[in-house]
């Protein structure tokens, strides 16, 4: 019997997905539940798993679109599991052997009629001068472009017959329309449905949107002390790090409840504002940048911010995230510092109406009561949309945020940080 497999719904308003790769060939023997594609819808990427064993036969291509619920493939059940033992050689591959064999041995009887032949005893002939083919260069010029990586070609010769001599090649200069000696190949590579889904919407976020991007400095000096005190007894408590993404997480919720148009959207002549924060956060994983979403977090602590972070990025990194967890947010944290960014400006992740981008810690001099101290500082940036954020509320947003960041005991941990910190 064969059996159709149909490709499942990812997700809510998901109405197509694109064979990213098919992981087995057609006419291989599959068992049930083997990953045989991954698919590629514009939130996610997911594998999909046999139905059941039995032979499989292709019905799409790689890099095609194809609609939720058609069929991709069949999968013949009553064909029997492949044993072991040496495949059989049909008629026509032992007739296509008999044929190079063949072919074989008329070029082997050519060589040997080819060496018995005997060759025309050369004439002696009047001595002639030396001639050589244009461009081409003398040894001492050869040795000199060689080290400048030019090619002989690009090199117009003075010498006899057009010949290359040592001072062309001295005086040679490399053309700024002609290549040097190194590779200069190329490779065409379709982006996934993923990526050009995300483009699509960076696009969208630049043209649909008024961006203007607000920035600020923190000093990072007050969340070290801390850190470097309580980081080991947190770690050994919970299982997890005490690392700034809690901070600034928690930064973030307090200045979302004192300006609430942040923590808003527009939706054609309304705006909607939440009355909870789902923050986003950004990682890295395999197929590029996701947003997944920690829920409520004005519910939530240091210890339940760090736990949801490392399990989302691990989700994210092993390919497991889900599209209902990348699905929502009201405002979004990237953190660019990670990979060395010093300063930027985040794009917005609509249909949000901002995003916190978080930058490298370096340690710059900064004047203390008049006096220049090394502390470690932080370059902050809020992306916003300037039809419903006006610049007094994205201003004291993050400024509000700054003072959270360099005053955390007071303004997160209530002044009570073992407690806050649940040690």
């Amino acid at each position: 019997m064969a059996l159709e497999m149909k490709v499942p719904s990812p997700g809510e308003s998901i109405t197509e997905v694109e064979i990213a790769q098919w992981l087995v060939e057609d006419g291989d023997y599959v068992e049930k539940d083997q990953a045989i594609a991954e698919v590629d819808s514009d939130k996610a990427t997911l594998e999909l798993p046999a139905e059941a064993s039995g032979i499989i036969t292709l019905k799409a291509e790689e890099g095609d679109a194809v609609a939720v619920g058609a069929v991709v493939c069949l999968i013949d059940t009553d064909a029997p599991k492949p044993g072991g033992g040496d495949k059989k050689e049909s008629p026509e591959s032992e007739l296509k052997e008999q044929k190079e064999e063949t072919s074989t041995k008329e070029d082997s009887d050519k060589a040997d009629a080819l060496k018995q032949t005997p060759s025309k005893p050369s004439t002696p002939s009047q001595k002639q001068d030396k001639t050589y083919a244009t461009g081409t260069p003398s040894p001492a010029a050869k040795k000199i472009l060689d080290e400048k990586g030019m090619d002989c070609k690009s090199v117009k010769g003075t010498g006899r017959d057009g010949r290359i001599t040592k001072d062309d090649a001295v005086q040679a200069k490399h053309s700024m329309g002609t290549p040097g000696a190194g590779k200069r190949g190329e490779e065409r590579k379709k982006m996934s449905m993923l990526r050009r889904k995300v483009a699509e919407r960076l696009v969208s976020a630049k043209n649909e949107t008024a961006m203007l991007t607000t920035f600020n400095e923190v000093d990072m000096s007050a969340i070290f002390s801390l850190r470097k005190q309580y980081k080991d007894e947190f770690k050994d408590k919970h299982g997890v790090g005490l690392g700034f993404m809690s901070f600034f997480t928690l930064a973030v919720v307090r200045a979302l409840e004192l300006y609430p148009d942040v923590n808003s959207m527009i939706d054609g002549d309304y705006q909607i504002k939440y009355d909870y924060k789902d923050i986003s956060i950004a990682v890295s994983g395999p197929k590029g940048l996701m947003v997944p979403v920690m829920r409520n977090v004005e519910n939530m602590g240091f210890r339940a911010v760090e736990e949801d972070v490392k399990r989302l990025a691990l989700r994210a990194r092993d390919g497991n995230i889900t599209v209902d967890e990348m699905t929502g947010g009201t405002f979004t944290i990237t953190n660019g510092g990670v990979f060395g960014s010093m300063l930027s400006t985040p794009i917005i992740n609509p249909p949000q109406s901002a995003i916190l981008g978080m930058h490298n810690i370096v340690e710059r001099p900064v004047a203390i009561d008049g006096h220049v101290e090394i502390r470690p500082i932080m370059y902050v940036a809020l992306s916003y949309d300037h039809r419903i954020i006006d610049g007094k509320e994205s201003v004291g947003f993050l400024v509000a945020i700054k003072e959270a960041l360099e005053n955390p005991e007071e303004l997160l941990m209530d002044n009570d940080v073992k407690r806050t910190l649940e040690l």
